[in-house]
């Protein structure tokens, strides 16, 4: 009895440090410490479109912008050619609007119709004068026009071929 008063209890084993989840936690504590510390990849800001130039166009050189070959998508409303390019999928090849894409779009859009036939034929006939057009055509053609005026850039004007105007723009 007289042993156990005054002396120590039995010493205890020292606890491994290196147990299973202890090199868990550390290896997600070097992990996390490395996420925080590498050096952050460069960003690369995305190449600028080409300068756009205002240019006068007639029917048959608006043509090639139609959204194929890599061409921008323009189209005209009211003589106003605008470059709907971001709206490419409405506009460009394949979308609802495409028979648009590189023409004179104000028939069809003031009357409501998408369809060929609303579309000049003969690109070196007279641009459509639009007066045959009722006034409720007019007005849907107007609220079309103000639109894409708002959300898509003028690029240039649609003139007739032959017109002063277009002869000035080939020189």
């Amino acid at each position: 009895m007289a042993d156990t008063v005054g002396s120590s209890p039995p010493a205890a084993e020292a606890a491994p440090i290196m147990t299973p989840i202890n090199i868990i936690l550390l290896s997600l504590f070097v992990f996390i410490v490395y996420l925080r510390l590498r050096p952050a990849t460069p960003q690369t800001l995305p190449r600028a479109p080409p300068p756009t130039v205002f240019r006068t166009f007639t029917p048959p050189t608006l043509l090639p912008y139609n959204g194929l070959n890599g061409m921008p998508v323009y189209l005209a409303v009211r003589g106003r050619v605008f470059d709907v390019t971001s709206g490419r999928n409405f506009y460009g090849p394949g979308g609802p609007y495409a028979n648009f894409a590189g023409r004179d779009a104000s028939r069809g859009l003031a009357c409501g119709s998408f369809d060929e036939e609303m579309l000049t034929k003969d690109l070196e006939a007279p641009l459509d004068t639009l007066k045959d057009l009722s006034p409720e055509e007019m007005e849907a053609l107007q609220g079309w026009e103000e639109r894409f005026s708002e959300k898509y850039l003028v690029v240039g004007k649609l003139v007739a071929v032959g017109s002063e105007e277009a002869k000035a723009a080939e020189t």
